[in-house]
């Protein structure tokens, strides 16, 4: 008899993951990588002792409070976890965990491609040759904004923030950053230091922001703050779409407030995203693929396989966030 713990799966994961969850768990797998509802999550996890999702599953408190008495952790195949209340999770018993660090460089290297995209105006430029509409050169033709040298603000200077800013250091851009508190010496490095958002967003060309999606960065970037930034300036989100404000963004755009944006991530994405993006020539957008690689999937899920290992064999995970 098979008496393995047992895991709901909601998404279809890499094989070589399904695979290390196999030689653990009797795994309920998801082959048709269907996006289940909340009454199917519930109907599946009678079945489960542990759930691994990921950020498109949502575990508001109604639905945490309806899991059966048998769940004992939510193995999140993610590092933000804003789809699961926290709280509640306690309240109930269940262990949740994340997976950090592994996706550390993926992110950094599409929030870098977000930078360059949005001031090339790449996606402009990609629709003019796809679409034939490319028909001359000219000095003044596609010419957009250039990042070398120029001042990098990070907001969130965590895991994703400092690779961003090893990377951006090739471009011989000047790092400047703002956190809770700073950081010490020798992970700053020659990084400047602002106390404040506003400070950062008055004092740099690109922004690119990597803080947590928490109750306190809640549209974070609003209308008031992008006024701070100058005409030229480029902001790009990695982060979660509800750190910024995107009637606020879009009108920043459409006015020239800031110059350009570069998105991988959205309010209501997929199909609730604000409509003003796809209208604007200065947004270079991604469907939030940060950490898309076959490398940092394959981390990823066996990141969350060892701490689901570590929960029933009865040791504290190594990536346990409530």
């Amino acid at each position: 008899m098979d008496n393995k713990p047992v895991v709901l799966v909601t998404r279809r994961l890499p094989a070589a993951v399904e695979q290390k969850l196999g030689e653990h768990f009797t795994t309920l797998l998801n082959p048709e990588d269907r996006l289940y509802s909340s009454a199917e999550l519930l109907e599946l996890a009678a079945q489960a002792d542990a759930i691994l999702p990921c950020h498109t599953e949502k575990f508001p408190a109604d639905t945490i409070a309806q899991l059966p008495a048998r769940v004992k952790a939510i193995a999140n195949f993610s590092v933000g976890v804003d789809h699961v209340d926290l709280e509640a999770a306690k309240d109930k018993g269940i262990i949740v965990t994340n997976t950090p660090d592994v996706l550390s460089d993926a992110t950094a290297e599409i929030a870098i491609l977000l930078m360059l995209g949005a001031a090339r105006r790449a996606s402009e430029g990609e629709r003019l040759v796809r679409s034939q509409q490319w028909k001359d050169w000219s000095p003044d033709f596609m010419v957009g904004r250039q990042t070398t040298g120029k001042r990098l603000g990070i907001l969130g200077m965590g895991r994703v923030g400092q690779v961003v800013a090893q990377r951006a250091r090739g471009f011989d851009m000047k790092i400047h950053y703002h956190n809770r508190r700073p950081l010490d010496a020798e992970q700053s490095g020659d990084s400047i230091y602002h106390d404040s958002v506003e400070s950062l967003l008055e004092s740099v060309d690109v922004v690119s922001i990597h803080c947590p999606a928490m109750e306190s960065t809640q549209g974070l970037i609003n209308g008031k703050r992008l006024a701070l930034m100058h005409a030229d300036s480029i902001l790009v989100n990695t982060s979660r779409g509800g750190v910024i404000d995107d009637d606020a963004l879009v009108a920043a755009l459409r006015s020239g407030t800031i110059g350009a944006a570069g998105l991988d991530v959205f309010n209501g994405e997929p199909d609730g995203i604000h409509a003003g993006y796809r209208e604007l020539d200065n947004v270079f957008l991604l469907p939030h693929i940060g950490s898309a690689t076959h490398e940092t999937r394959k981390a990823m899920g066996y990141r969350a396989c060892a701490n689901l290992v570590a929960i029933f064999n009865g040791s504290e995970p190594g990536d346990r966030v409530a």
